[in-house]
């Protein structure tokens, strides 16, 4: 009976609100039903009917449920809600599996609407398939008989309504009502009253004969009210041409009510009672509001998603307190941002319908944008479903991304987050730099995961739509799958086109894994870093002395895939992937959004970097200047340092110099024609400002056109253009796209952390967090 509950039923009786226990449902023969959980909730109210009379039909107005609420401890006091359709009662559900151990049935009281017209209607079938379907919904127990008899004694009963059910002749629509418009029926009389958006009610009261545009405007305002007034209030008749509500405490220490009922004339709704307001008072000052529902905040935060769908649930907590003055929970609000996503840009399943459409939007409005999609076939059974499509993996990037990667430093680094949401997968992310230091993204895809073909599909549309140029340098952690994509490539990302290099950090994890030597992970880092042969040679001997294992395992992986003497000056001095970490953090609240969504967020995200670099590069060249801000201060501290340095001239003619830094006599060469030193410093370094002051040469000639302003404003002058309204998209005429059911999470809430930890997760390998408050572990002071 695990997968049933068991269902009280009071009628005809009265309803006790001031009770110790708090609500209370009397009547004279309280019955009982056991039904599945899985019940719909039509066949609930015909469960109902045939439980209560069989013989006379009946049609239920409303259904009140009560529910504990634990107060002072292990005290209970009962509460009501309504059941009015089926998310209402899959919450009764919910609230039963919760209370469990306090309550062990469900308590209904119902409310019929029955006249003499209605005795001469034949009771309609409540949407039962089938007559095995019907008797497995639900069980009828009497008062003093357990749970486990009654499977027997239902079934003759069953059978008999089933029966009955099942013979019911089909209904045809009479001949009179197939030359009517019914369409017509509908249409308001007076089209100006007609208004979809519900009504603001000002500041004040309502008053009899104030008029509404629709149902929902006037259940808004009503909810408004009650929200902004901190009171509440309860729906005593819910019609679709009538609302009536009352205060909570009405007939005690408040007379509030409103009676709001449809004009069929006028086509609106129109207030016919008020008793003026509310003269009920409260012990204490609530945080929340029972009226302040997911769904209301979900309508209010509509406009902040749509402009960011990754928007964070503090920032919609922020949002609610300002607006309502109320501080809701933090999964209120999470509750509350998904469903205001879902209605945005639908459920998961339809954003992976719409993506396709999006794209095809998108490039219409740009041509030069890049969209690659990989789609399997989709099958139901053994059979092939025409016209739809699995989608499997998709690239994007677009047209300013491509243009700006142009003016870029030549560098590349590529990276892998996990998405969090409905489906599993991947975010792959390639970023660049420009001349001011400023990270640029210019590629995204999403795959399944990080696997060989993976990668190679990323890479290889990478290097095919973005990536055109030679002589670029690719920054990638040592992940099997990407080193394997490299090798696939055909020579895309191998010397000379590309050199492929590999984050020191991740090298410094992977060497304490296998050696757990955290004294030598500095060591590792220096050899890394070191500018010089020199240098290089020096700390590797002291890693040589520490162990002959640590350089066996080193000397594996390239001197030129980690150690900045020996790169060739193609990682731009990059020597880890901080870039993409960088902006999978600021991606981070958009990985667990619909996939549209998250396509949406990287769109708009990038219209606001791009708005906002090609104002202040405009700025920085109109005042005058000529190079990048970040360039200028170390142009200028290395001119100053120049003071101090010997310069002697070997090869005039190739301009090739040597220099010695005094008075630490460190000696490097200097390679003006060919811009290189042997500090391995893209920048002018002192050396070539010291060979420049005694060779009387202009210093500025020798500055990559990367860090001039001029380059730096042609990385963001393309634009962004607007999609527009949808109902201007081209029409698309390509399969339908569903996502992989092999990637659904079967489990719900916060996915768990499979990775394995390493030194970079400073902040989650840490103690637990200390509140301030309490002086307790595992919560901040704000969450005390």
């Amino acid at each position: 009976m695990e997968d049933r509950v068991m269902l009280k039923l009071y009628y005809h009786g009265q309803i006790l609100l001031q009770t110790p226990e708090g609500v209370r449902f009397v009547c004279e023969n309280p019955c009982d039903v056991i039904v599945p959980f899985t019940i719909l909730f039509e066949e609930l109210k015909g469960v109902i009917c045939e439980r209560i009379d069989p013989h006379i039909p009946k049609m239920i107005s409303s259904i009140l449920y009560r529910y504990p609420v634990s107060v002072f401890s292990e005290f209970v006091h009962f509460q009501t809600k309504y059941v009015t359709n089926e998310g209402s009662m899959q919450e009764m559900f919910s609230v039963y599996f919760e209370n469990r151990s306090q309550v062990s049935f469900i308590e209904l009281y119902i409310e019929f609407q029955q006249s003499e017209a209605d005795r001469n209607i034949e009771w309609r079938d409540y949407n039962s398939d089938s007559e095995e379907e019907f008797e497995s919904n639900y069980e009828v127990v009497q008062p003093n008989e357990d749970d486990d008899e009654a499977v027997d004694i239902m079934e003759t009963d069953v059978a008999e309504v089933t029966n009955a059910l099942a013979n019911q002749q089909p209904f045809e629509k009479p001949s009179f009502m197939r030359a009517v418009d019914l369409e017509a029926m509908y249409v308001p009389e007076y089209p100006e009253n007609f208004n979809a958006e519900p009504l603001v009610v000002p500041d004040g009261e309502f008053v009899v004969e104030m008029e509404f545009s629709s149902r929902e405007s006037v259940i808004a305002a009503v909810k408004d009210y009650a929200i902004r007034r901190g009171v509440d209030y309860r729906m005593y008749e819910s019609e679709p041409q009538t609302f009536y509500a009352k205060c909570t405490q009405y007939g005690t220490s408040c007379d509030w009510l409103i009676r709001v009922s449809m004009i069929q004339r006028k086509y609106c709704w129109k207030i016919r009672r008020y008793n003026g307001s509310h003269t009920c008072t409260r012990s204490s000052i609530s945080q929340d509001h029972f009226k302040l529902d997911s769904i209301t905040i979900a309508e209010a935060i509509k406009p902040l998603v749509e402009a960011d769908p990754s928007i964070k649930v503090k920032s919609v907590i922020a949002e609610v307190q300002s607006k309502f003055n109320y501080t809701i929970s933090y999964r209120k609000a999470w509750l509350a941002k998904q469903k205001s996503v879902e209605k945005i840009f639908g459920g998961w399943e339809a954003s992976y319908e719409a993506l396709p459409i999006w794209f095809e939007a998108m490039c219409a409005k740009e041509s030069s944008a890049a969209v690659h999609f990989e789609t399997m076939p989709c099958y139901q059974g053994d059979e092939l479903v025409p016209n739809i499509r699995v989608l499997h993996r998709v690239f994007w990037s677009y047209y300013p991304c491509i243009r700006a990667f142009r003016y870029c430093k030549p560098v590349v680094q590529v990276d892998g987050t996990h998405l969090y949401g409905k489906y599993k997968g991947c975010l792959l992310v390639a970023v660049s730099q420009d001349g001011n230091n400023n990270i640029v993204p210019i590629a995204f895809a999403i795959v399944e995961s990080e696997t060989s073909d993976a990668c190679y599909f990323f890479l290889s549309n990478l290097r095919r739509h973005v990536v055109t140029r030679d002589g670029v340098g690719l920054i990638s952690d040592r992940h099997d799958s990407i080193s394997s994509a490299v090798e696939r490539s055909n020579g895309a990302w191998s010397p000379p086109r590309a050199f492929h290099m590999f984050c020191i950090r991740h090298i410094e994890s992977n060497f304490l894994r296998k050696f757990k030597a955290p004294y030598l992970q500095k060591l590792i880092v220096n050899i890394g870093y070191s500018r010089t042969v020199h240098e290089f040679q020096l700390l590797y001997g002291r890693l040589h002395e520490r162990g002959e294992a640590y350089t066996r395992w080193l000397d594996r992986i390239p001197r030129e895939q980690y150690a900045l003497a020996f790169d060739g000056g193609y990682r731009w001095g990059h020597m880890t992937t901080n870039l993409v970490e960088c902006i999978n953090s600021v991606l981070k609240g958009a990985r667990n959004l619909p996939v549209t969504a998250l396509v949406k967020a990287t769109f708009y995200r990038l219209n606001e970097l791009f708005t906002r670099k090609r104002a202040e590069a405009e700025a920085r060249i109109n005042a005058g200047y000529v190079f990048s801000e970040t360039v200028t201060s170390k142009l200028h501290a290395n001119q100053r340092a120049a003071g101090n340095i010997q310069v002697n001239c070997f090869d005039r003619q190739n301009e090739i110099f040597e220099v010695r830094e005094m008075p630490s006599g460190c000696e490097f060469a200097v390679d003006l024609r060919q811009r290189r030193c042997d500090c391995v410093d893209c920048i002018p370094c002192r050396h070539v400002f010291a060979c420049c002051a005694n060779q009387r040469l202009d210093w500025q000639v020798y500055v990559h056109d990367v860090y001039k302003m001029d380059q730096v404003r042609k990385v963001y002058r393309a634009r962004f253009r607007p999609l527009g309204n949808p109902t201007t998209w081209p029409m698309y005429n390509g399969p339908r796209f569903v996502p992989n059911p092999f990637l659904k999470r079967v489990t719900k809430g916060r996915p768990k952390m499979t990775r394995f930890l390493n030194e970079m997760d400073t902040r989650m390998l840490r103690h637990p967090r200390r509140c301030k408050q309490c002086g307790a572990e595992g919560h901040s002071r704000s969450r005390c």
